[in-house]
């Protein structure tokens, strides 16, 4: 049986802090390394808890570590490195940060989801904070998984694991060029395609949500693209008052997917 991992001391920008600083903000070197960085005790935890890959923690030196800190360390045989404090700043984007995990991508496969019951499709979003919203939201309403289609804001960025609140965890989450596959494999597994739009056919609380659907959200400004258009088996819309035209796209994916979960409850 293996021992402790030797500890990895980094005092300088060396190449190695340089490679983790550019998963910051690079999402081409975040693909060519299959890594990214995961920041706060939930998202490190639920990343552990779901057998994902952690190939380093980074904690500074010279500062005591909580019990979950050390725990974690001791526990995920992932590489400990331990940086200088200003540096680890630097990577976690505030001073008094425990530890900064260094994660390894999943696959895209859309073999991943099971589809039994809602899946979110996120087509072309270009906030990152959407998309952790809306994982957010599948996690807590009992998604299947959620699918990013198209030329779309990295699932990975820093901001969209953020905002997810660690749920990318815990929830299957597959990036997918095209549309043309994820239409396919819906139609493969006899799954519905439900579209949203402000001229939607029905009004989303009239309309049957219980059974495996993909839920389909469009671009926060332009909509669906013309490829979910022309799939949607159906078109439902989110009735709305006051002086708001709409709804932010993160905030319609939350409302379809608390109305399926309300309606599989009622079942």
């Amino acid at each position: 049986m293996s021992g402790p991992r030797r500890t990895t001391r980094v005092t300088t920008r060396n190449a190695r802090f340089q490679q983790w600083e550019a998963l910051l903000t690079n999402r081409t070197k975040r693909s060519r390394t299959g890594e990214f960085l995961v920041h706060g005790v939930r998202p490190i935890t639920l990343a552990a808890e779901h057998g994902w890959p952690i190939h380093a923690l980074l904690y500074a030196s010279g500062r005591r570590l909580s019990d979950w800190a050390a725990g974690m360390l001791r526990g995920s045989g992932a590489e400990p490195v331990e940086m200088a404090p200003d540096l680890l700043a630097e990577l976690a984007g505030k001073d008094d940060a425990e530890l900064v995990a260094v994660a390894g991508l999943p696959p895209d496969d859309l073999s991943r989801i099971t589809p039994q019951g809602p899946v979110i499709v996120f087509d072309r979003p270009s906030d990152p904070g959407n998309i952790g919203t809306v994982v957010r939201s599948a996690d807590a309403f009992g998604a299947a998984g959620v699918i990013v289609t198209g030329h779309a804001a990295d699932v990975y960025d820093p901001k969209a694991v953020r905002a997810s609140t660690g749920s990318l965890f815990a929830v299957p989450v597959v990036r997918v060029s095209a549309p043309a596959e994820v239409i396919a494999w819906a139609r493969t597994a006899d799954v519905r395609i439900v579209g949203t739009d402000e001229t939607g056919t029905h009004d989303v609380f009239r309309h049957d949500l219980r059974g495996p659907a993909l839920i389909v959200i469009g671009n926060e400004t332009r909509g669906m693209s013309a490829a979910w258009l022309a799939a949607c088996d159906e078109t439902v819309r989110i009735p709305i008052g006051g002086a708001a035209s709409s709804l932010n796209a993160a905030a319609a994916a939350t409302v379809l997917l608390y109305e399926a979960a309300r309606q599989r409850e009622e079942k």
